[in-house]
């Protein structure tokens, strides 16, 4: 279907703007890519349905065509989100044997955390029906964090089977230490992130004593 080319934005079917000349493929991603902006950039309290639709440019009806109600929009936004991690936990498995092992870690968690993950967790800890829609499905912890900890934990295993983790080093715990860590470093959102340093300095710290002798 040929697309106009003119510059703004027009009305897609769901009543979005939309760059002009651009289709709507998916309206529920660009519902999720405006909750994003809105959480990072206001905070869990501003998150409503209305600031969602203003963001997107969208009818105030467009959300509720596509979800039951707005803690079914934010569950399925929270695991569309955990679910781009995929492509990370890849990347961090085949760094394996590559690098310095603390400065994959850093990289990985300053990735992590430099993303939306803190956000998440605040609106998480901020909106108790959400939690426990997202048990429905993810039944323990709070789920970013716990796939994060799970990316971390395959890394390891990987660098121990390899040697450069001790064979004796409990990767299930140390994953978690580092998620926890991680995210006290990082868990200011309104203030500077951590420098590199200080990122690598605590990851050191955790694994000094997993490595090998």
């Amino acid at each position: 279907m040929p697309t106009r080319q003119s510059s703004g934005t027009e009305r897609g079917k769901e009543g979005c703007a939309v760059p002009t000349g651009l289709a709507i493929r998916d309206v529920r991603e660009q519902l999720f890519a405006a909750a994003e902006r809105v959480l990072l950039r206001d905070g869990p309290s501003a998150l409503t349905s209305r600031a969602v639709t203003a963001e997107a440019g969208c009818a105030k009806g467009v959300l509720h065509r596509h979800f039951d109600d707005f803690d079914v929009f934010l569950a399925e936004f929270v695991l569309d989100r955990i679910h781009r991690m995929d492509s990370q936990a890849a990347a961090l498995r085949d760094s394996a044997g590559t690098g310095t092992i603390a400065d994959n870690l850093a990289d990985a968690l300053t990735a992590l955390f430099g993303s939306v993950a803190v956000a998440i967790v605040a609106l998480l800890v901020f909106r108790d029906e959400l939690r426990g829609r997202l048990r429905q499905t993810w039944p323990a912890g709070i789920p970013i964090l716990t796939e994060a900890a799970n990316m971390i934990a395959s890394y390891l295993a990987a660098e121990r089977e390899l040697g450069r983790i001790a064979a004796d080093a409990d990767v299930d715990t140390l994953a978690p230490t580092l998620i926890g860590a991680g995210h006290l470093l990082f868990a200011d959102r309104k203030g500077a992130p951590p420098e590199a340093g200080a990122v690598r300095k605590m990851v050191t710290a955790v694994i000094a004593g997993a490595l090998p002798r």
